[in-house]
């Protein structure tokens, strides 16, 4: 092409669809001629996330990478767009189109860092770009029933994408934005009239009441409708970012729970859901607790009676003499415990009083006699019990 010769123009697409579909088959198999299918590893888990300008999106990704266990740094679109070879485009008379953001993004997403999961503040935002998104976890699918059979199947597992929209009302949202510029001027100013540190960039429409509500307007108006269209296909949450920080943490975590249904494999899922949670366990403990006090008096009043009265004798005094730091561990040999279920009665009874009882046996040989053909020490097994009983301990307060 000579320089006089125009650039060949994209293919128009009415439907962003097909558009979609053109850009993603388009850098999926760039990718591919450079690295291989297996070159194609982008992160298990990919938190898409969202929000009208003064949600909070800075504030709050680094507590909902924490509550996701994600070490690796969000990635930034507006970043993206600001790097070299975005503005070597942008300085030559182009448009940044979906083209550019999604090859950008992904090849930034085939970054090793982020094989365990990333952060994407501020993609999608049109109808192409979130048909990409879904492309994206297509694809990702697709390879991972391609290379189950083979040696790479561990290193293509099974996607989660999640939407998070940060969602705050007009009014809060322009509050914010308008605060925000005044702490930019503020501390611009500081750094002019004191040469210490760097000058940081002051929006514009973070400066002007109408710009910030425009800037709302257009989130709620535009980007917001086609991220609720992904509503019915990932893991999607809509989180109040509306009050203070402590409660948009509540919110967070509440919002993040860990779901194994959705996170772990189907064939592991299958393996383990069988096994009660401890949630469901819990709920119902005390109602077991006591039907089981209850049976012990019912049907081993007995063997009931004697543990209590080994509790009382030999288990109470020490617990007493252990008040302060909460824990009292005791060893016993008592008979009576050779007996699982007075093991089992004595830890009911300090949970239902409210102290944290566990039991463990030992066996310990202890040296009976020597054979005196070969001088062995000839040994018996006899068990130990030993308890530990934990419980709060009282706080010492001075005056002084």
């Amino acid at each position: 092409m000579t320089p006089n010769q125009p650039a060949p123009k994209l293919p128009h697409h009415a439907d962003p669809v097909e558009e979609a579909v053109d850009i993603f088959n388009a850098v999926i198999a760039g990718f591919i001629a450079e690295r291989g299918v297996t070159g194609l590893r982008f992160p298990k888990e990919i938190i898409w996330c969202g929000g009208a300008p003064g949600s909070g999106k800075g504030t709050n990704t680094p507590f909902i990478l924490r509550e996701r266990g994600i070490t690796a740094s969000p990635i930034v679109t507006s970043d993206l767009l600001a790097e070299p070879e975005m503005q070597r485009l942008k300085d030559g008379g182009n448009l940044v189109g979906d083209r550019d953001v999604v090859r950008l993004l992904y090849q930034r997403l085939l970054d090793p860092q982020y094989i365990n999961g990333v952060l994407v503040d501020g993609f999608p935002r049109t109808r192409v770009q979130v048909e990409c998104v879904k492309l994206l976890h297509h694809k990702m699918l697709e390879l991972r029933t391609e290379m189950r059979a083979t040696e790479n199947a561990a290193l293509f597992p099974k996607p989660s994408f999640h939407i998070v929209i940060l969602y705050v009302e007009e009014k809060e949202s322009i509050e914010r934005q308008m605060k925000r510029g005044r702490q930019a001027l503020a501390y611009n100013q500081r750094v002019a009239e004191t040469g210490v540190g760097a000058s940081i960039d002051e929006r514009l429409t973070d400066l002007n009441i109408e710009s910030a509500r425009k800037r709302y307007k257009v989130f709620m108006e535009q980007t917001y409708p086609v991220l609720l269209s992904l509503k019915q296909v990932f893991h999607f949450h809509i989180i109040n970012a509306q009050g203070e920080l402590s409660a948009v943490e509540r919110n967070i975590i509440q919002e993040f729970q860990y779901q194994s249904s959705l996170e772990l494999d189907d064939a592991t899922y299958d393996v383990l859901h069988h096994i009660p949670l401890a949630s469901e366990i819990v709920q119902n403990a005390r109602q077991h607790l006591v039907r089981r006090l209850d049976g012990y008096q019912r049907d081993h009043a007995n063997l009931f009676h004697r543990v209590v009265d080994v509790i009382d004798h030999d288990f109470v005094p020490v617990v007493t003499l252990h008040a302060i730091t909460g824990l009292a561990k005791i060893t016993s040999e008592n008979e009576l415990f050779a007996d699982p279920l007075a093991i089992s009665m004595l830890v009911d009874v300090f949970n239902e009083r409210g102290y944290r009882a566990t039991a463990t046996v030992e066996a310990r040989d202890i040296p009976t006699r020597l054979d005196p053909a070969t001088n062995y020490i000839i040994c018996v097994k006899r068990p130990r019990y030993r308890f530990e009983i934990r419980f709060s301990g009282s706080v010492i307060r001075r005056g002084g």
